[in-house]
């Protein structure tokens, strides 16, 4: 890798389902990286034992391999720059805590999560931001080690130097700067010896050679934190980036209250990968135009310099829209998959043989796989109920007459459109008033795939045991009425 070479990352806590937010955020890194022929790292951040799962691990791999989001360096991948996994790498941050206590950067820290509650708590109620008071800060040797031989665990905080500017040049919101007082001491390791986020994130970010981080703002305020630690170590710091969060379309952040679903979930719907792609990114980036793209053209017109900072708001219609551009993008053998994974087999009345006719023929008129099911149902079988009441209504208005002469002029008919001309001439109908009962008879709705399609689909034996049906169906009403 050169000097110049873009090297991003998406760093995950394996402590549940990879949601929305966090694929925003992989996807950002992974365009940005494709934009500038770079590498896109993928590291587990599963140091926090208590809370990370070796089966979310597995699931958030899943899921990036599902969204075509393949890492050049990581886990499955390799890289001259392992172990991936934060868990495995305790030898290697034990010599950097090692060069932070022979400097002095550091001390032992036997506060209590009580007394840290009750100092924040003084410090709100006095008006000041609450911040880790010094209190061990200025422990002497003797007491430190009196303290660890009776047993103590203390934490290792970072001794944050006073009256200092620490200033950055953010790649979404350009020059910060930030008072180092105002920050406060901070625990770069957890009393069981783990590293903490700051430490670890900030170390591995510069080992890995990682040039570019793009992460959500609530990170914004770890940057001059993760700054003055790499600098205190004389490692290379990345150039970070603080993308707007995902919002719901009240302006909250986003959560299950307003339909967030995790990417496992969404898959599961039945949502195609190259939906959740064109959806997320445009949630917060701008492309010249809304056309529907693949990776490569996301990637190749992906930039930093149309990244907004105004928050992201999620909007479920918007994703559908998306659903529908990727069924129509999709190749007829993508479909046939995508519906058998989610359906677990052919749909009823249809086998594997015409599930890829029959996807070719509805792709207009399908969103998820369980429109595909319905469809089958209209379509494949011998005769077809209308779907709902207006159909009903629709269908009997027409009356028994006009269903007889359709039965009749059906078998010479080589073509739906000569067929409803026939018809229509017979009849006197024209219009809605000709061809929304024809279709109800056919399809059993009121939309759908051109009739011409649907009338070559049927075939004449169909054709004829649904028209004969419409018949007998416009008798019995009559005979009631």
């Amino acid at each position: 890798m050169t000097e110049t070479t873009v090297k991003t990352r998406f760093a995950p806590s394996p402590s549940g389902e990879m949601h929305l937010g966090n694929a925003r955020t992989a996807l950002f890194n992974y365009l940005y990286a494709g934009a500038q022929g770079g590498t896109f790292v993928l590291r587990i951040e599963d140091t926090d034992a208590e809370r990370c799962r070796p089966e979310h691990a597995q699931a958030l791999l899943r899921d990036l391999r599902w969204l075509g989001l393949d890492w050049q360096e990581g886990p499955q991948a390799g890289g001259s720059q392992g172990p991936y996994f934060q868990a495995q790498r305790s030898a290697i941050y034990a010599d950097f805590y090692q060069r932070l206590q022979d400097s002095g950067a550091v001390y032992p820290c036997f506060c209590s999560d009580t007394q840290l509650k009750l100092a924040r708590k003084a410090q709100r109620a006095a008006g000041r931001p609450p911040r880790y008071p010094g209190t061990c800060a200025q422990l002497a040797p003797e007491e430190v080690a009196r303290r660890m031989a009776a047993g103590a665990r203390p934490t290792l905080r970072f001794r944050v130097p006073r009256d200092t500017r620490i200033d950055f040049l953010d790649l979404v919101r350009g020059p910060q700067s930030f008072n180092s007082d105002d920050i406060g001491d901070f625990i770069v390791r957890r009393s069981d010896a783990t590293p903490a986020f700051f430490f670890s994130n900030a170390v591995d970010d510069a080992l890995m050679g990682v040039t570019h981080v793009l992460r959500g703002e609530d990170h914004l305020t770890n940057t001059p934190r993760q700054l003055l630690l790499l600098q205190a170590l004389g490692l290379p710091a990345p150039t970070y980036g603080h993308l707007s969060l995902l919002v719901g379309e009240d302006g909250s952040p986003l959560s299950k209250r307003h339909g967030s679903q995790s990417v496992r979930q969404l898959r599961e719907t039945g949502y195609l990968p190259a939906a959740l792609l064109n959806y997320l990114a445009r949630l917060g980036h701008s492309y010249g135009d809304e056309a529907y793209a693949g990776r490569e053209r996301l990637a190749a017109e992906f930039s930093l310099a149309r990244l907004g900072r105004a928050p992201a708001r999620f909007d479920p219609a918007q994703l559908r829209h998306w659903q529908k551009e990727a069924v129509a993008a999709a190749t007829e053998r993508e479909l046939v998959d995508w519906c058998l994974e989610r359906l677990g087999a052919p749909p009823e009345g249809c086998d594997e043989h015409r599930l890829g006719p029959l996807v070719g023929l509805v792709r207009d008129n399908i969103e998820m796989p369980q429109d595909v099911a319905a469809w089958a149902r209209r379509l494949c079988g011998a005769q077809v109920p209308p779907a709902g009441e207006a159909e009903r209504a629709a269908l009997c208005a027409a009356g028994s007459e006009f269903f007889a002469t359709a039965l009749q002029l059906a078998a010479p008919a080589s073509t739906f459109g000569a067929f409803a001309k026939d018809v229509g001439t017979r009849t006197g109908r024209k219009g809605k008033a000709l061809y929304m009962p024809l279709r109800i008879a056919l399809s059993g709705v009121m939309h759908g795939p051109e009739m011409g399609r649907i009338w070559e689909w049927l075939g004449a034996q169909r054709r004829d045991a649904r028209l004969r049906a419409a018949l007998e169906q416009c008798r019995q009403a009559e005979a009631a009425c």
